[in-house]
């Protein structure tokens, strides 16, 4: 599906069923420098299951236009403005990483729009080190390398995934190798830069589900929890073993804490 927002042209998948306003939204919000091919197996099932769903890529991500958007407040603004440009009252969030970050401002500023977040990946902080913005500064391969080495569990390595057929690290790295030069920096730069989480936390009055990796070495559990205990009435879900690509490492895990706790 293809939408103008913002002047710029913006590409959201659907889940394989046309878009209908009038069914309860689920927006999926992807990570820093990836795009909605991670949402593939959420999508589609929230989208035969009563849901209309929007899994976009961000502005100059993937199939959309324009240029990123360089603050977790302005994407999540951005988000409500897909929303609204189609036609929709207002909708679920769910994000992994810098996406849930997305997902808990919009839900903060915008309590009338978000009806319930799922939060995949999440801290009450999301500090970058240094070395990993300067190679993503630099578009130096290395920094997808340490992405990749840093986000996925231990046992990704080893493979098992509970996707058959899918090459976990190795696919992680193919999206990224394809993101514009520039746009990693910009995004693992809004998440260094974003301080307010704990604040964000605190307005949320909708259901909130945390899903977080026990060996999480990004965003550790310990933040997640942290986070979770500034919502009010957060359900937590750790996932033992998991990374912090955790929604591509246990897509079934991740799916089965979701389904249930996305409010209609």
């Amino acid at each position: 599906m293809h939408l103008n927002v913002n002047g710029a042209e913006v590409f959201a998948a659907t889940g394989g069923k046309t878009f209908d306003p009038k069914l309860p939204l689920v927006i999926f919000l992807h990570g820093a420098g990836f795009d909605h091919s991670m949402w593939a197996s959420y999508s589609r099932w929230f989208a035969h299951h009563g849901y209309s769903v929007l899994a976009p890529d961000l502005p100059g991500h993937g199939r959309s236009k324009g240029q990123p958007i360089t603050t977790i407040a302005g994407m999540a603004d951005w988000t409500i403005r897909l929303m609204e440009t189609a036609g929709a009252a207002d909708a679920r969030l769910v994000g992994h990483s810098m996406g849930a970050l997305v997902a808990l401002d919009a839900a903060a500023r915008y309590p009338e729009k978000v009806k319930g977040v799922g939060l995949i990946g999440v801290g009450a902080a999301m500090p970058v080190s240094a070395d990993l913005l300067a190679a993503a500064q630099a578009n130096d391969h290395a920094a997808i390398d340490m992405v990749s080495i840093w986000g996925f569990g231990f046992t990704a390595g080893l493979g098992g995934s509970q996707a058959p057929g899918l090459w976990m690290m190795n696919g992680g790295q193919r999206v990224l190798e394809q993101t514009p030069p520039g746009v990693l920096f910009s995004d693992l730069s809004a998440c260094n830069d974003y301080k307010t989480a704990l604040d964000a936390a605190a307005q949320i009055k909708v259901p909130a589900t945390l899903i977080l990796g026990e060996r999480d070495m990004m965003t550790p559990m310990k933040s997640g929890k942290q986070l979770a205990a500034a919502i009010a009435g957060s359900r937590e879900v750790i996932l033992p073993g998991a990374g912090h690509m955790l929604a591509t490492e246990r897509p079934d895990d991740v799916l089965l804490a979701l389904g249930a706790h996305i409010p209609k």
